[in-house]
């Protein structure tokens, strides 16, 4: 139902050397995801995927509805101003983030990734192997101006 409210607990949280939010070099950064010691044991397997799709709390986020419903992408002038549900900025009505990322190790307490675009702190809702059958989209298309966008983000 439109405005109900769920709680939602954490399962981790992010360990990064990156404090503050940046638009643009996650490719580079090593993450680790440090799992709450009760969920551990549901690490079993993940090391067999490549990949996995980060579900994030974005905690520092803070949607104004009047600043971020409508706004350019990045605050980027050369954008077209659009609605945020046609971007993926941090600002919005339920600040949640998702991150494919390749796996560089899984071990007994969480899961190192590369090219997380969150936070050290930032808290971790859940974690999903990445299954192309289900996660890739055959002709996929987007504006062109997303290309532009994303030069230098990873």
């Amino acid at each position: 139902m439109a405005g109900s409210e769920h709680v939602l607990k954490a399962i981790g949280v992010v360990r990064s050397p990156v404090l503050d939010p940046v638009d643009e070099g996650w490719g580079t950064i090593e993450s680790h995801i440090v799992v709450e010691p009760e969920l551990r044991a549901g690490l079993r397997g993940l090391e067999e995927f490549s990949h996995v799709l980060v579900v994030a709390l974005l905690h520092g986020a803070r949607f104004e509805a009047e600043r971020h419903l409508v706004r350019r992408p990045r605050g980027l002038a050369e954008m077209p101003e659009i609605g945020i549900f046609a971007q993926r900025a941090k600002d919005r009505p339920n600040p949640i983030g998702i991150t494919v990322c390749p796996i560089v190790r899984v071990d007994d307490v969480g899961v190192t990734v590369t090219g997380l675009d969150a936070i050290d702190g930032t808290p971790i809702l859940d974690l999903k192997p990445y299954f192309p059958v289900f996660d890739t989209a055959p002709n996929a298309r987007t504006p062109e101006w997303v290309d532009r966008l994303m030069l230098g983000y990873f």
